[in-house]
């Protein structure tokens, strides 16, 4: 199967393709997650490897937390793409999953905005707790103990996180397609069809 990976839910978007059992890809950092040439990066970066968009089976889309606007616009990228390619289906996987490694227990948490946080907690790649909403003060007991914390958010929350976790904290990490692609290819089972953003508060009114 040749299947294109795509995340952008931070600042740092990314693609990957899987192709003859290898996994290419490629970091977009700096870019407006409202940019309008998203589609002609993807074409170049699949004309690299002689393929166009006719010629993928999957694509795989990180559904978030993160960039209301860049999850919402890789979503509807995937869904233009298997619109005009019936073999092509769409999954997703919550871009957390990019921050996670095999044997590794890791929590990762998210600046929520209005001084809430998502919290996900995971052993390897199976979920041991699904996204929760926590204030600054619920922090602490959100974290299994011995669990090893990261974030994608770290410009704005690593003080707080360092502060609350001490040694536990390990850093600011950023969610790429290379590593989504590589827990979909090693857990064929984990993908979600029909996949949505995962938004985890209500909208502002």
């Amino acid at each position: 199967m040749n299947i294109l990976a795509i995340d952008r839910s931070t600042d740092t978007q990314s693609v990957a393709l899987a192709l003859d059992g290898k996994v290419y890809a490629k970091v977009f950092a700096g870019l407006d997650s409202r940019a309008s040439d998203w589609p002609v990066k993807i074409r170049d970066f699949l004309a690299t490897y002689g393929k166009t968009v006719r010629d993928l089976n999957q694509v795989l889309v990180g559904q978030g937390p993160g960039s209301f606007a860049g999850i919402r616009a890789a979503l509807a990228f995937a869904q233009g793409i298997a619109l005009g390619n019936p073999s092509c289906t769409v999954v997703g996987l919550p871009s957390t999953y990019a921050l996670t490694r095999d044997g590794a227990h890791t929590v990762v948490i998210g600046d929520a905005r209005r001084d809430r946080y998502w919290v996900a907690v995971y052993d390897g790649v199976q979920v041991v707790g699904d996204f929760t909403l926590v204030g600054k003060d619920g922090l602490s007991a959100a974290v299994p103990e011995h669990y090893a914390v990261v974030t994608p958010d770290g410009a704005r929350i690593e003080p707080l996180l360092s502060a609350v976790f001490g040694h536990h904290y390990k850093g600011s990490l950023t969610p790429l397609a290379s590593r989504l692609l590589e827990v979909a290819l090693a857990h064929p089972e984990l993908p979600r069809p029909e996949p949505l953003p995962l938004y985890l508060q209500p909208p502002v009114r």
